[in-house]
């Protein structure tokens, strides 16, 4: 019998946490630095499917085109981050798994996410800036530049509900996305497993806390520019209410919550406790040996 190219949505749990352990005994300085490659990951995948989909968006008729378009193109963010290796927040809380299974204290959670996520900041932030800086927004008569500040604008407005629930449905896929990466064992498997459930979210219109990071500093540094700002076609108030405060307080703190909740405890804390908790069959679940050595 030839071996299988994937695993077990069991052996998937298990692998999720032999991966929680091995990201938290990282030193934080590795942690920091692949967490600013993740945020530029992110950030590229965020400003080239903007740039493939801007004039769809600009018309209500051709918007959610649009959005399936964007969609195809975002994955290639998380992609680089699974295969190329990165550091990123929102799939990194799963590492709750590990937490519930006993085999990671919590404090190191709470510290691999405090590095990874400000590394993510950084990381798409720069890229936002260089973006801004690039001359790109003027693709399409200054409308990309519109688009841009006009994403920004819609994210900031959001109600904190709102942004609380798009956050958890997000992660839920992006964290599903890992997931099924973790359970493919080549490459191709692993850039499929990803590709659809990003597509998903993308297109859905949920709210990731990373790519925000680029999408609202772009636009925010955006409507310094006359140009692009009357391409956004805002009224003056929505374009007042695009700024630092709205990105983090209307945005950033909601999302986070949500994206944590729909990865720690819907994808990672499911899985553990119908797979580890509650499992009685015990099939495929590695010797008290292998999970020994695995969580040194």
């Amino acid at each position: 019998m030839e071996p299988k190219n994937f695993s077990t949505p069991s052996e998937i749990t298990y692998t999720s946490i032999q991966t929680g352990i091995k990201k938290v005994g990282m030193k934080y300085s590795n942690q920091f630095i692949l967490a600013i490659l993740a945020g530029a990951f992110i950030a590229f995948a965020a400003e080239g499917s903007n740039m493939a989909a801007f004039n769809l968006f600009a018309k209500p008729e051709t918007y959610g085109l649009g959005k399936v378009l964007a969609g195809a193109i975002f994955g290639t963010g998380l992609m680089l981050v699974v295969l190329a290796g990165g550091e990123l927040f929102t799939g990194n809380t799963m590492i709750l798994g590990g937490v519930l299974d006993g085999k990671i204290k919590f404090s190191g959670m709470l510290k691999n996410w405090f590095f990874v996520y400000c590394g993510n900041f950084v990381g798409s932030v720069f890229l936002a800036y260089m973006m801004v800086h690039s001359g790109l927004f003027n693709s399409g008569a200054n409308v990309l530049g519109g688009i841009t500040i006009k994403i920004a604008s819609y994210k900031v407005g959001l109600s904190f509900i709102s942004a609380f629930y798009l956050g958890i449905m997000c992660n839920m896929l992006v964290c599903l996305a890992v997931w099924m990466a973790y359970g493919a064992k080549d490459m191709v498997g692993k850039i499929f497993a990803i590709f659809f459930p990003i597509w998903l979210f993308i297109t859905s219109g949920f709210e990731h806390s990373i790519a925000n990071m680029y999408y609202i500093p772009a636009g925010i540094w955006a409507k310094a520019n006359p140009s692009w700002v009357a391409e956004a076609h805002l009224t003056p108030a929505a374009l007042a209410n695009l700024n630092w405060g709205t990105f983090i307080v209307n945005n950033l703190i909601p999302v986070t919550l949500g994206n944590i909740v729909g990865g720690s405890i819907f994808v990672a804390g499911v899985y553990w406790f119908v797979y580890i908790k509650n499992d009685t069959s015990k099939e495929c679940v590695p010797t008290n040996q292998t999970r020994s050595n695995a969580a040194k």
